[in-house]
C-alpha cells in the first residue's frame, strides 16, 4: 500500500497502511491526498502515478486526475486501465445535473480508446465495460437509466472480485448517486453508507472511503451518521479543495455553524490556490449560508463582495474541480440573494438583478428573491410578474424532464404568491398556498449543490399563523423546520416568540438561549432578534 505524501500532524498519520509490503511513496510537492491502492497490470514504474490520479479522483479532482491518467498512458501505452480512470473523471461529480455533450463526447472517446486496446485482465475489462454504460447511447438512453446500469454493473464487478476494495467502494458511490431523493426509506443511502463505513474502520485513510460516507448521507435525517467522516476527511486529503469543504455538507445538515465557515474558508482558500473558481463559489454559498446563522453579517457582506470577483473568474468550458459550472452558476445566485432574504432587507431584494445562465433554477433564485422583497413592499406589480416567471422556468424545467427542480421553482413560486395574497388581504388564501409548499418540500431534499432553502417553506408559515394569532400552531411549524433544518437563525427565534405568545415561558427560554448560544461570535451592534432573546431571557426567568 501506499501513501500519497502523508503530511505531519494530519490524521493520515493514525491511519493503518492496506499492506504495508505494496507501500510506495510518490512525492509531488508534499500533497497530501490520502492512501490509495488500485492494483493493476500496469508497469511497476507507473503504479504510484495511477494510484495517485485514484486518490484524485476519490476527492473530485477530475481535471488533475485526467492528466495523471493521461500521463500514466505516456509512460506505459499498455496501461488501457487509465482510459476507465479518464472516462470515469469525464462524467465529474456523480451528484450532479445532467451532464454535457462536451463531457460525454469525451467519456466516450475515452471508452472506445480503451475497448480499441483491452486492458490485459478480466478485471479491468470489466472496469471499463462497466464505466461504458454512463456514455454508450446517451442520446437514446436516459441518464438516469444509465446511472442505473453503471450501478448494477459495478455490483457485479464486486461481486465477482471479492477482495477489490475498490470496487466496492465505487460500487458505493454509484449506488448513493443512484438514489430517488424522494425515497424517505433512503435503502440506497443507508445501503451504501454501510459498505463505506465497514471498510473505513479497516482503511481509515483511504479518501473515498470518508468522502462517500459524507455523500451518502447527506441528508438532514441521516447527518449525524457522517459526523466522525466530516470531521476526519479534511485531515486525510488536506491538498483538495472538495477535502476541506466536503464536511460542511454534514456540519450544516446538523447546525454546527462555526464547523461550516472553518473548513469553507480553509476550502475557498485551497480552491483559489489550485485556480478552481467552481469550487471556491460552492464553498463560499455554504460559508455564507453559516455566517448569516451565526449573525456575522458583516463577514457575510465581504463575502458577498469578493464572490462576485470570484464570479468574473469563472470559465464553464474549463471546470477542473469538484464542483460543476451549474454550482457556479447556482451560488452567483445564490450568494448575494441569501445576504438580503437573512437580513430581511427587502428593498435590496427587490433591487437585485436577474441574469441569465444555461441553468434556469439557478435562473430562479433571483426571480424568487425580487419577488418575495416586492410582496413584502406591496409592490403588487412586480409580485405578480416574479410568480409568472417562476411559473415560466418551472414549465422550462418539466419540458426538460428535470422534475426536481421543476418542483422547487414550484415551491418558490407558491412562497411568492403566498406573500402577494398577505399583501392582498388574503391570508387564508396565503396558509393554504403555503401549506402546499411545506408538503412539497417536506418529501424532497436538498440537493448537494445548496446549504438550505432560501425561506423554509414552514419557517414562513409559522410566521404567517403568528401574525394571525396562532402562536401553538406556528410554534408547531417552527419545530418542523428546525427538524430538517437545525438552529437556523429565524426558525429558533419564530420558535422562541411563537412559545411566549402561546403563554409557554420554559419552551420560549429555551429557544431564547438557544438563539444565543448558535450566535455567540454575532456582530454589534447586536441584530434585533438578538437583543429581544436577552430580554426575553430575562422577563422569563423566575425571579427576575
Amino acid at each position: 500500500m501506499r501513501r500519497i505524501a502523508a503530511a505531519a500532524g494530519c490524521l493520515m498519520m493514525l491511519a493503518a497502511p492496506f499492506d504495508a509490503a505494496a507501500r510506495q511513496e510518490h512525492h509531488h510537492a508534499a500533497e497530501a491526498l490520502g492512501t490509495v491502492d488500485f492494483g493493476t497490470s500496469c508497469q511497476p514504474a507507473v503504479r504510484a502515478d495511477f494510484n495517485r490520479a485514484v486518490a484524485l479522483m476519490h476527492s473530485f479532482q477530475f481535471g488533475p486526475a485526467i492528466e495523471g491518467f493521461r500521463g500514466v498512458l505516456g509512460r506505459d501505452a499498455d496501461c488501457t486501465i487509465a482510459y476507465w480512470g479518464i472516462a470515469l473523471s469525464s462524467w465529474s461529480n456523480p451528484f450532479a445535473g445532467f451532464r454535457s455533450p462536451g463531457q460525454l463526447a469525451q467519456g466516450l472517446k475515452a471508452v472506445e480508446a480503451g475497448r480499441a486496446k483491452p486492458p490485459a485482465t478480466a478485471r479491468e475489462r470489466a472496469y471499463l465495460d462497466a464505466v461504458a454504460h454512463l456514455y454508450v447511447d446517451s442520446a437514446r438512453i436516459a441518464q438516469a437509466t444509465r446511472m442505473n446500469a453503471y450501478e448494477a454493473a459495478m455490483a457485479k464487478v464486486r461481486s465477482d472480485y471479492p477482495d477489490d476494495v475498490e470496487a466496492r467502494i465505487f460500487d458505493a458511490l454509484a449506488l448513493a448517486a443512484a438514489a430517488d431523493p424522494a425515497d424517505k426509506t433512503y435503502a440506497k443511502q443507508l445501503q451504501a453508507g454501510a459498505m463505506l463505513e465497514a471498510l473505513f474502520v479497516k482503511y481509515p485513510d483511504h479518501p473515498g472511503l470518508a468522502h462517500y460516507i459524507i455523500h451518502a448521507y447527506d441528508e438532514p435525517e441521516l447527518a449525524a451518521r457522517a459526523a466522525e467522516a466530516a470531521h476526519r476527511y479534511g485531515g486525510i486529503a488536506p491538498s483538495t479543495p472538495h477535502a476541506l469543504h466536503m464536511p460542511s455538507h454534514t456540519f450544516t445538515r446538523i447546525g454546527d455553524w462555526q464547523a461550516s465557515i472553518d473548513t469553507n474558508m480553509a476550502s475557498a482558500t485551497a480552491a483559489r490556490k489550485a485556480g478552481q473558481p467552481a469550487d471556491e463559489l460552492h464553498a463560499s454559498d455554504y460559508m455564507v449560508y453559516a455566517y448569516l446563522q451565526t449573525a456575522q453579517d458583516d463577514a457575510a457582506r465581504k463575502l458577498v463582495l469578493a464572490s462576485a470577483e470570484t464570479f468574473k473568474r469563472f470559465d464553464p468550458a474549463n471546470a477542473s474541480g469538484a464542483a460543476p459550472a451549474s454550482a457556479a452558476f447556482f451560488a452567483n445566485a445564490a450568494i448575494p440573494a441569501r445576504y438580503c432574504l437573512e437580513q430581511r432587507d427587502w428593498a435590496a431584494a427587490m433591487a437585485l438583478v436577474p441574469r441569465a445562465s444555461p441553468f434556469p433554477f439557478a435562473d430562479a433564485i433571483t426571480v424568487f428573491t425580487r419577488g418575495l422583497g416586492a410582496a413584502h413592499l406591496n409592490n403588487v406589480a412586480l409580485a405578480r410578474q416574479s410568480v409568472a416567471g417562476l411559473a415560466a422556468i418551472r414549465d422550462r424545467l418539466t419540458a426538460a424532464k428535470d422534475g426536481y427542480w421543476a418542483d422547487q421553482a414550484e415551491i418558490q413560486r407558491q412562497e411568492v404568491a403566498a406573500q402577494l395574497a398577505v399583501a392582498e388581504g388574503d391570508n387564508a388564501q396565503a396558509v393554504a398556498m403555503l401549506s402546499r409548499a411545506a408538503a412539497m418540500e417536506d418529501v424532497t431534499e436538498l440537493a448537494s449543490i445548496t446549504p438550505g432553502p432560501f425561506v423554509p417553506a414552514r419557517e414562513m408559515l409559522g410566521e404567517l399563523l403568528l401574525e394571525m394569532s396562532q402562536p401553538g400552531q406556528a410554534l408547531a411549524q417552527f419545530k418542523a423546520t428546525l427538524a430538517k433544518q437545525p438552529n437556523r437563525f429565524w426558525s429558533v427565534y419564530g420558535a422562541a416568540r411563537a412559545a411566549q405568545r402561546a403563554g409557554d415561558a420554559a419552551t420560549a427560554r429555551a429557544y431564547f438561549q438557544q438563539l444565543l448560544s448558535i450566535a455567540p461570535h454575532a456582530d454589534e451592534p447586536r441584530r434585533a432578534a438578538l437583543v429581544a432573546a436577552s430580554s426575553g431571557i430575562a422577563a422569563l426567568t423566575p425571579g427576575k
